[in-house]
């Protein structure tokens, strides 16, 4: 008796457990903003890795979050299409990752040194070339950093017209590098489906992540710098060309990053670890891989064969299920499934989720409630299959998106592309709590659950 009480009270403790195929979600503590901590570390050495945090912020309406969310998906298959149409020994870094609420930016962020300027950028799996606003700039928008000077960075240099990089611009960003008939520098210019861009040129210099130092490391010194970036300084491109962080770093890092992001409004940290060793990680799950697909065409994308879904268990059909492959992408929030599996999906889960009164549509969002009046709910479990018997369970906390904060408007956190032959989208808000591995050498991606904290 006195065990099963114990139990009991661990079990009652938790705000979400698994009961089956459903898990509950308690509504009597809705997240909520936590104030600021004031100084705090941004990265820790822990065995052979350093340690830096990840956080999301965002502090938009959650209309203007969705709508910008739209936007970027809309980008993304713009660029496919364009795409499509046209043709040793690793070390350690472990960095926090966290939300960018308080830069007003929808993604998670990181800070990193590049020369002796702490920097909080961006991560983005779905872009490769990294910038920095920089002095002296001739359109900013506003950042409280300070912004990047390379004139007082003894480390900087020019990337030269003639050079390697410069000739991999077109590859990374879709332009081709600019070069003036007295410019020896090369120019850059990168423009976002949103109307977003920045410009300027490219240089190298030493980028400082926890303790590893990367040399030389190539990046864009952007001068004029406009759109939808909130107040972060930057961009850290994550992609596969040969200008993104990842293969830059390969020689240090064994081309093998994973993150783990947290839920954003939790006021909790994730990790950004570059590097394979595994032994800082916290998943309570063993990983399982899938392979990446192999598109020559759209090489710098993650894209995986997704060959099924299941929700509370039940095993969805689609004619859709290996035929486009699905992105994994940090940059974008909620998750697109092509219309049929959408409709599916949709579907069992209204068969399931029975009983709660309706509340109206948001935004890309067709599927809401109206739980005010309940303290906790039952939801069915959303498991995502992929070539290779792999499977990314997605975490409670990434399966509804509150509209409003009493819970009256709360909607399924999925939405549907407008084509059946668009690519899905996996979206951060889906990826919260799961340790994402990437292995660009193995050409894999494996998921691992991890309860996302920098501690």
């Amino acid at each position: 008796m006195v065990l099963l009480l114990i139990l009991a009270a661990i079990i009652c403790s938790n705000e979400v457990f698994t009961l089956g195929e459903k898990e509950l979600l308690s509504l009597k503590r809705l997240p909520t903003a936590r104030p600021s901590p004031g100084p705090a570390r941004t990265f820790m050495q822990k065995s052979s890795a350093t340690i830096l945090e990840m956080k999301h912020r965002d502090s938009s309406s959650a209309q203007k979050r969705l709508v910008l969310d739209d936007i970027r998906v809309g980008s993304i298959q713009t660029r496919i299409k364009t795409i499509v149409s046209s043709k040793v020994e690793s070390s350690e870094a472990q960095i926090p990752i966290n939300s960018g609420v308080k830069l007003q930016t929808l993604n998670y962020i990181v800070t990193a040194t590049l020369g002796s300027r702490n920097l909080t950028v961006i991560v983005d799996t779905g872009s490769d070339l990294s910038w920095v606003q920089c002095q002296p700039c001739r359109l900013c928008y506003t950042q409280p950093e300070p912004l990047y000077n390379p004139l007082i960075s003894p480390s900087y240099r020019s990337v030269q017209c003639n050079s390697q990089p410069c000739h991999t611009l077109q590859y990374a960003t879709g332009n081709l590098g600019l070069c003036g008939s007295n410019a020896p520098t090369c120019n850059y210019a990168v423009t976002y489906g949103d109307g977003s861009y920045t410009r300027g040129e490219l240089g190298s210099d030493r980028l400082t992540l926890g303790t590893t130092k990367v040399e030389n490391f190539v990046f864009g010194c952007g001068r004029n710098n406009k759109g939808l970036f909130g107040a972060a300084s930057g961009l850290m491109g994550l992609g596969r060309s040969d200008l993104s962080l990842i293969s830059q770093t390969s020689d240090v890092f064994g081309g093998v990053f994973s993150y783990c992001l947290p839920d954003s409004d939790s006021g909790t940290s994730g990790s950004l670890v570059l590097g394979t060793d595994t032994s800082v990680f916290k998943n309570s799950t063993p990983f399982s891989y899938t392979a990446l697909v192999q598109n020559p065409q759209l090489y710098s994308f993650y894209i995986l064969n997704m060959t099924g879904v299941s929700v509370g268990g039940v095993a969805l059909q689609s004619s859709s299920f290996g035929e486009n492959g699905i992105l994994i992408d940090s940059g974008t929030v909620i998750t697109r499934l092509p219309p049929s599996v959408y409709t599916a999906v949709k579907g069992e889960f209204l068969k399931q989720f029975t009983g709660y009164p309706s509340a109206p549509s948001f935004s890309i969002l067709d599927t809401c409630f109206n739980l005010s009046a309940y303290e906790e709910v039952n939801i069915p479990t959303l498991r995502l299959q992929f070539e290779g018997d792999a499977e990314m369970s997605v975490d409670v906390t990434g399966m509804f998106y509150f509209v409003k904060r009493d819970a009256s408007q709360v909607c399924l956190a999925l939405a549907s592309l407008a084509y059946e032959d668009e690519i899905g989208i996996i979206g951060n808000y889906q990826q919260r709590n799961t340790r994402v591995m990437y292995d660009t050498k193995q050409m894999q991606v494996g998921f691992a659950k991890e309860m996302c904290s920098f501690s």
